[in-house]
């Protein structure tokens, strides 16, 4: 890895210290920071170097939507796997759906023929919701920390964490149940009896000390040079500190420095790297931070983490292009927006993995119709938007929301406890006040709200910048499982919007689903795997988005000619497999920021130059 000196007055340590980093890592790491940032890649990187050091290495993902697969092209379970040709280097994924059969199993499981079948079903109805998930997922995560056995093989544990609202969420559910198990009375809670959670409360104890100790814990902020990423990574930081975890460092990955100097494309993508790098240089200085430079192949496999971080650059160039090659047929966003406009209202939601540009979309969407004249609302969903700054402005026609967990929650307990507690005794008044107190209470309120929001399609448009792949299906997956929470808690009719939910997501009239990705593997491939899952619950996607796309740049810069001839594979992909409709945008030489960035963004066709 070679010193970029051009960042020498922005980073205070030099590139190719992160092999310095390696030297001497705590036992537990953790990746965490933006979708898209390179998380995956850079764990996987870490512990095959790990491992090639002679330690045993385990990699852990926690991520609901998570790519560990594809990067190790290693097909993984919810135990340690060997990864074939890295002796000492084990994987394992931890699939939230599967972890929540087993939580539920491990609590209905010893009551079988002991409780009549109706309460065995009362049970599992009350244990079907996300927040079930959530902490069997998080009680699988926890094992390996706050539980000294369970991975004492191993020198260092890893983590790929899910993109950073689930990382925050997961880090503090530990002291949320804690707190909830020392103030709970009644033995009952959303997720059926308590005794399945006080059987780990010495475990989640464990995990709560380890993750505030420095000597055992370092917290690795990944980020790109950009500046939505280098923000996220600054609140998170500040957020994990709040919470105990203070042994920190920052990585930033895929540093551009052009071999073309008169290259149009890559010089703009080199300034923009360096002015974001410039604008947070507090924050990178006020932490060890070390720079990986962008690479010139998609990171797959033990060859390509080596590249990643070994920096074989040139034996990974393929010389020129393929000359001849003719790009599938694809449309504009604007193409797309003009036959959404024509039903006059409804929901547009944009998807994918993260850090392919959902909110960009949604905002270009939000801003192409507001000034066609229509009504439109632009709302989130995302525990990590950034909505607000990507519009940095105001249009006329257009109104903006966020979801915002904790107000969200705040309203919900007070309109319950108005509405059943004004009836109880004050022991019922209290029974009511700590089950509401639950961390489940959390996911009602949130989802109540993405209803509602869902809702206001009926008169207007409502553009919705959904959250990353997992949390999106978390929230979806919810509906049904909500409604029988909410009777358990309220005993009421449900709202209007919820009962009407599935109907208008399923309803391709009301409820158009932009699935946006990037020309790259991973991105590709977890958006066809959402598409799946959308369909087997009667969601048909409208169209398919390709954002940030070399094709055409005409670069003479290599590594970017590389790049380029990468994506052809994945264009195709797209187009004649999977997206009966597909749009496509250039990579863009400034980040689409503001009204009339974006409603150009939005009008960029196949032949536009990216400058």
């Amino acid at each position: 890895m070679t010193t970029q000196t051009t960042n020498a007055e922005t980073l205070r340590t030099p590139a190719d210290s992160f092999s310095a980093f390696l030297e001497s890592p705590t036992r537990y790491l953790f990746f965490t920071g933006k979708g898209g940032v390179g998380k995956t890649s850079l764990s996987c990187a870490t512990a095959l170097k790990l491992s090639e050091a002679g330690r045993r290495v385990l990699l852990v993902s926690t991520d609901p939507a998570s790519n560990l697969d594809e990067v190790l092209e290693t097909k993984l379970t919810n135990k340690p796997t060997s990864i074939a040709g890295a002796p000492g280097f084990d994987a394992m994924n931890i699939n939230p759906v599967e972890a929540a059969d087993a939580y539920r199993e491990r609590l209905i499981g010893p009551m079988r023929g002991l409780l009549p079948e109706a309460a065995l079903r009362n049970m599992e109805e009350q244990l079907s919701g996300s927040c079930t998930v959530e902490i069997a997922a998080f009680d699988e995560f926890s094992g390996l920390i706050g539980n000294p056995d369970a991975a004492k093989g191993y020198d260092h544990v890893i983590f790929d964490t899910a993109p950073t609202g689930h990382t925050l969420r997961l880090m503090s559910l530990a002291k949320a149940w804690d707190q909830f198990l020392d103030n709970n009375t009644s033995g009952t809670s959303c997720l059926g009896p308590l005794a399945g959670l006080e059987k780990q409360r010495a475990v989640y104890e464990g995990t709560v000390k380890t993750l505030a100790d420095a000597s055992a814990t370092t917290l690795v902020l990944v980020s790109r040079p950009q500046l939505a990423a280098l923000r996220e990574a600054e609140r998170t930081s500040k957020e994990l500190r709040a919470l105990g975890v203070g042994n920190q460092c920052l990585i930033i990955n895929g540093i551009f420095e052009t071999r073309c100097a008169e290259d149009l494309t890559s010089q703009a993508m080199q300034q923009r790297g360096h002015a974001a790098l410039k604008a947070a240089k507090d924050f990178i200085a006020s932490l060890p931070s070390f720079v990986v430079p962008l690479r010139p192949i998609n990171i797959l496999g033990l060859g390509g983490l080596r590249v990643l971080l070994d920096g074989d650059v040139i034996a990974a160039f393929v010389p020129g292009l393929v000359n001849n090659w003719n790009p599938p047929d694809m449309e504009s966003l604007e193409t797309l927006v003009t036959d959404i406009e024509k039903q006059g209202s409804g929901v547009i939601m944009t998807m994918g993995k993260g850090g392919v540009g959902k909110t960009t979309m949604a905002a270009a969407i939000a801003v192409m119709l507001a000034r066609r004249g229509h009504a439109v609302h632009l709302s989130t969903t995302d525990p990590a938007a950034h909505v607000a700054q990507t519009l940095a402005g105001q249009v006329a026609g257009l109104t903006l929301s966020k979801i915002d967990p904790a107000v969200e929650t705040a309203a919900y307990q007070d309109e319950v406890m108005r509405a059943q507690g004004a009836t109880m005794d004050k022991a019922g008044r209290a029974l009511l006040e700590e089950d509401l107190r639950s961390p489940c209470t959390e996911e009602i309120a949130v989802f109540r709200a993405f209803a509602r929001e869902v809702g206001q399609g009926t008169n207007r448009f409502v553009v919705l910048d959904t959250a990353p792949t997992g949390h999106t299906l978390l929230l979806l997956d919810a509906s049904e499982a909500y409604n029988r929470e909410l009777q358990r808690q309220t005993r009421s009719t449900q709202p209007e919007e919820v009962l009407r939910l599935l109907e208008r997501l399923r309803d391709p009239a009301f409820t158009r689903i932009l699935l946006v990705t990037l020309p790259e593997a991973t991105p590709v491939h977890e958006a066809a795997e959402l598409q799946e899952d959308l369909r087997r619950a009667h969601i048909e996607p409208f169209a398919w988005v390709i954002n940030q796309s070399l094709l055409h740049s005409s670069s003479c810069d290599p590594l970017l000619q590389r790049r380029e001839e990468a994506e052809h594979r994945y264009l195709r992909e797209v187009v004649e497999k999977q997206s009966t409709r597909t749009a496509w945008l250039p990579w863009q030489a400034e980040e689409p920021v503001g009204p009339d960035a974006l409603a150009q963004l939005a009008s960029a066709t196949l032949h536009t130059s990216t400058l």
